[in-house]
């Protein structure tokens, strides 16, 4: 058994999963009382970090435990729960990278976090160029086609 707590919870004005236009949020992750200001201290010098939240308005019954068409659209084929990003996980985690737009002491404000305000935050993580691919990313056609109002620049 593995408990995880959360480390910070969002305030965002989406309180719903919608599928699109998540560059048009911006979002606070609060961070939980028992973490001092500083545990943020030096995030402010990255200009992206990964958010690790959970998908807690999930209920057990929707979870996928095998394979789906993305969105439920017939036009993509069939896949796996862990070749798809779909909330309907096992474990119900969440992981975005999002820009970091300023910190204030326990409050950390971010731009294209796709999680609803009250979310669980379980980690934030500062994004190290030293960890991304290092060869080209690969991915199948549908997913762009799925991804195509995702990210909606302002």
């Amino acid at each position: 058994m593995i408990t995880l707590t959360p480390v910070g919870t969002v305030r965002s004005s989406r309180t719903g999963l919608e599928d699109d236009d998540w560059d048009r949020v911006t979002a606070r992750i609060e961070l939980a009382p028992e973490f001092d200001p500083d545990a943020l201290a030096g995030i402010e010098d990255f200009s992206h970090a990964e958010i690790l939240f959970h998908f807690d308005r999930r209920k057990e019954s929707e979870i996928e435990r095998r394979s789906r068409h993305p969105r439920g659209n017939p036009a993509w084929p069939k896949v796996g729960i862990f070749a798809q990003r779909g909330s309907a996980r096992p474990n119900r985690l969440g992981a975005t990278i999002v820009r970091i737009l300023r910190r204030e002491g326990r409050v950390l404000e971010v731009a294209g976090l796709d999680a609803a305000d009250g979310t669980p935050v379980l980690d934030i993580k500062p994004v190290i160029r030293e960890f991304l691919p290092r060869e080209p990313v690969r991915q199948p056609s549908w997913v762009g086609e799925l991804m195509a109002g995702y990210w909606v620049r302002p």
